[in-house]
């Protein structure tokens, strides 16, 4: 029985919290497909472009975790999985939250006591 085939590019897909725009990414944060609705223009260039680049990022963290878990079932030793940058996926999700906490501020509207 052979390992599982890992390929050559992982790619994981980020979406904005109204579903209006999405971005699919490499685990090396290049863009592969960008989809957005048309009322996305309405907010100006800059702040498409700008949400286009958080959720690049976001997408490639949720990619480099995806191919250690695929490098991972295939075999390759977790201190080598380590070296080569790849974050577990409690890693992968705790700096998505960092990411979002960073992007949206506090959640609550009663500040910090």
């Amino acid at each position: 029985m052979s390992a599982p085939r890992v390929p050559n590019v992982t790619v994981a897909a980020s979406s904005n919290r109204a579903g209006t725009v999405t971005v699919r990414a490499t685990d090396q944060g290049m863009p592969v497909e960008i989809r957005f609705e048309r009322g996305e223009y309405r907010y100006g260039a800059q702040a498409l472009a700008d949400e286009i680049l958080r959720l690049t990022n976001r997408s490639a963290i949720a990619a480099k975790s995806r191919r250690r878990e695929l490098l991972a079932e295939a075999g390759v030793p977790e201190e080598v999985l380590d070296r080569l940058g790849l974050p577990t996926r409690q890693a992968a999700v705790d700096e998505l939250d960092r990411l979002d906490d960073a992007d949206t501020g506090p959640a609550s509207w009663t500040g910090r006591a």
